[in-house]
């Protein structure tokens, strides 16, 4: 099992300088990958609401940039992988997002997994012009993009949404033939995605019948597509809300102790690549804190 902990980047841990101090940190702890998250805004009154039916986290209202907060961690640490889980693949131009993507390779010198998902929330797209619907086929086009411009010397693309002229785009990326891109969702068509165009799955720790569903549509799809299914990634995402006390066996997922979290989150892990990714930004607001938790799950998961 592969461990990651989230880049601290929201609400009291949004400081470059307390970022770029905690990354080392972690690094130094021992674990794999660090990860940051994106939120572009938070709605006083969401339309659709936050998922699981409680309000959106304040702290969520003060957020660093993603990729930004990833260029400090890349900067503050020098062997731990750092991802996105994840980036809102359709705020802007896939060839800008290219670009940003590959000067952070080259930033990490090899380090980066580009984690992308579509988000939930309507109000992030209006405000960032893109249309809600029909997003399935951007992030499609999107993937069509980065892969031209990631594998190819000549880079051309003529789709619905974009055109990229015959061009040179240079540099290429540290890792070849492209950094791992893993995706996001939990839906039927988001799996099926997985399966068929990615490297891996950036997911949540959930009870283990659901979680079993779902990868069955994303293993199938690997299938059909002709691909190995063992060979993609699985990322487990806990929004760890830590207790001091025994919780509801039912809520381990992501409510309990230290043990209790940990105990589901070794149940997900069927396979020896699988990875977790903790974040323990809504559980504390202290920097010392945050560190003394994460030595915890490192010590009960390692």
């Amino acid at each position: 099992m592969r461990i990651g902990f989230s880049v601290p980047q929201f609400g009291p841990f949004a400081d470059p300088d307390r970022t770029a101090g905690m990354c080392a940190a972690l690094e130094a702890l021992g674990c794999h990958a660090l990860w940051v998250a994106d939120r572009l805004l938070a709605p006083l009154t969401p339309a659709a609401g936050y998922p699981g039916g409680k309000p959106m986290p304040d702290r969520y209202g003060t957020h660093l940039d993603p990729l930004l907060a990833l260029g400090v961690a890349a900067s503050a640490t020098t062997r731990v992988r750092l991802g996105s889980s994840t980036l809102g693949a359709l705020w802007q131009p896939p060839l800008v997002l290219a670009r940003a993507l590959t000067t952070l390779d080259l930033i990490s010198h090899g380090r980066l997994d580009v984690g992308l998902g579509l988000g939930w929330m309507r109000e992030e797209y209006t405000a960032a012009g893109v249309p809600w619907r029909g997003r399935g086929a951007r992030l499609e086009e999107t993937l069509d993009v980065l892969d031209a411009v990631w594998r190819s010397e000549r880079v051309v693309h003529s789709g619905p949404l974009w055109t990229v002229p015959e061009s040179t785009v240079l540099p290429k990326p540290l890792q070849r033939p492209r950094p791992p891109i893993l995706l996001g969702g939990f839906t039927p068509y988001a799996m099926e995605r997985v399966g068929r165009r990615a490297d891996g799955w950036l997911g949540a720790s959930m009870p283990l019948p659901h979680l079993d569903g779902l990868w069955a549509v994303a293993a199938q799809a690997a299938e059909r597509a002709g691909r190995d299914p063992a060979a993609l990634r699985r990322v487990f995402r806990v929004n760890a809300d830590v207790t001091k006390t025994d919780a509801d066996p039912a809520e381990t997922h992501h409510l309990g102790t230290v043990r209790q979290i940990c105990e589901h989150l070794r149940a997900v892990c069927a396979a020896e690549t699988d990875e977790v990714l903790v974040d323990l930004q809504l559980t504390t607001d202290s920097p010392q804190e945050f560190l003394d938790l994460a030595s915890e799950f490192m010590a009960e998961l390692a």
